[in-house]
């Protein structure tokens, strides 16, 4: 048991006791009080009455003190819903209402707040915004609606009816963000919005309002692909997998005028041949647990699909986590012993959001992976910090830019940063990579610079080489 456990129960029992020892007081007067003055009256089933009464007593008051800690409904510090009730309250809500809308307010910099103004000033900024919320609500006449603290500076409200009817208070409420304070401290806020057309799960919703919510954050519009219900996308994704049901395709990289590499996508397929594409089903696969299954699944077929009709190098997309399990080095060993021609021709591309800390241990698993003649290529260099830092720390083959930079290329001064990007790989005997080439100039420029590979439909375009 741990430690804050033992402490809950001490504390619980002399607060049982505290409160009992009145109660225990007036019982036991009570009976000493009949004992002397009618004692001689006094049937035997007397004493048994006054045992029980006196237990149960002890029982009830102990009961009631422990299932009460037990049973939490808002948080000390934001005085707000719990995460557990507001998903139980909302889903409640849900069952009743046809329509309910979810909304997603954020506290975007509550990290850099609590280091900065120390955790005390933070807890006051996520009460402060909680009742600020609760006060632009009430203002546009929107009364006691549930909102609940999810994690870190998000708060989840939960309102009736559809979208469409609150998206105009969100938008506005968001303006007036841009000069929310508290005292001093400047807060800032995004937020997200769905309703119940999308799911009646409580979870579901609630993944996809920060799904939403870092589309906005990105500056991207929602996906124009089709919507599928969360259940059946988790079903069609499961499917998918174990049944190996998906489209592989490749794309053509350059050195110079040279094909060097072929770079392998895949989109899973549903049950009706629809389409799913990565962005859409990652995170889901990710959250399932199928992401060394879905990593062995494309390397396998990728090798299968491409090793016997091409001679260049075959670049496919690895979760760094996968790398990092011993079950997928196993694999990709077993791979290379019965596919001899394969080495030398095999490249990983690894890119993460958090920096792995345990990076001499990363180093050990990429000094096998390319003793048995697996390129390491790490991607988003400039777009990610974990992807520099790995440019500094790893052992690596290549690096490749992040396509944000080659897409604005011509309109800013990003030539400079690319250069110093090609400058640093190079000193440290990298390739460097750049893709998304769409027009002569942008080809011009790269090549100017001393970009070593080259890729984009200008050069080559998708080509479909598997089906199931």
């Amino acid at each position: 048991m741990l430690l804050p456990q033992k402490k809950e129960r001490e504390y619980r029992f002399k607060l049982a006791l505290r409160m009992g020892l009145p109660i225990f007081a007036l019982v036991l007067a009570l009976i000493s009080n009949t004992l002397i003055t009618t004692y001689e009256s006094l049937n035997s089933a007397f004493y048994f009455e006054a045992i029980v009464l006196l237990a149960f007593s002890i029982y009830f008051i102990f009961y009631i003190i422990y299932s009460g800690f037990n049973v939490r409904i808002t948080e000390e510090v934001t005085k707000t819903f719990t995460r557990e009730y507001l998903y139980e309250y909302l889903q409640k809500e849900i069952r009743k209402n046809k329509d309910m809308t979810l909304m997603l307010i954020s506290i975007d910099n509550l990290d850099d707040i609590n280091n900065l103004y120390g955790i005390k000033n933070g807890d006051k900024v996520l009460y402060k915004v909680a009742i600020w919320i609760e006060e632009y609500l009430t203002d546009k006449n929107i009364h006691n609606f549930p909102i609940g603290h999810i994690k870190g500076g998000d708060f989840i409200i939960g309102l009736v009816g559809d979208k469409s009817k609150y998206k105009p208070i969100l938008d506005l409420l968001c303006l007036k963000s841009d000069d929310f304070k508290v005292d001093t401290i400047e807060v800032k806020i995004s937020a997200a919005i769905n309703d119940t057309s999308f799911s009646n799960q409580i979870e579901y919703l609630v993944e996809n309002l920060f799904e939403l919510q870092n589309e906005n954050k990105n500056l991207k519009s929602s996906s124009k692909d089709e919507e599928i219900n969360p259940n059946e996308l988790e079903s069609f994704i499961i499917k998918a997998i174990k049944d190996k049901n998906f489209i592989l395709s490749t794309q053509d990289v350059f050195e110079k005028d040279k094909l060097v590499i072929k770079e392998c996508f895949v989109k899973l397929k549903t049950p009706q041949n629809k389409i799913l594409h990565q962005k859409n089903y990652m995170k889901v696969v990710n959250r399932l647990g199928l992401m060394l299954d879905y990593d062995l699944m494309v390397l396998e077929e990728s090798i299968r699909n491409c090793i016997h009709t091409c001679e260049e190098i075959i670049a496919v997309t690895i979760s760094p986590t996968s790398l990092r399990n011993h079950q997928f080095l196993s694999k990709v060993k077993e791979l290379l012993h019965n596919n001899q021609n394969i080495k030398n021709r095999l490249m990983f591309i690894l890119w993460e959001t958090e920096y792995y800390s345990h990076i001499n241990k990363y180093n050990a698993i990429l000094k096998i992976l390319r003793g048995m003649g697996v390129l390491i290529a790490i991607d988003r260099l400039g777009a990610i910090h974990t992807s520099f830092l790995y440019l500094r720390d790893l052992e690596i083959d290549v690096v490749r830019f992040d396509s944000f930079y080659v897409k604005e290329i011509t309109k800013r001064d990003y030539e400079s940063i690319i250069d110093g990007f090609n400058v640093m790989a190079h000193n440290k005997n990298m390739k460097t990579w750049i893709k998304m080439l769409e027009e002569e100039e942008i080809k011009a420029l790269t090549e100017k610079i001393g970009i070593d590979y080259l890729q984009g439909k200008y050069l080559a375009p998708l080509e479909k080489i598997y089906e199931s």
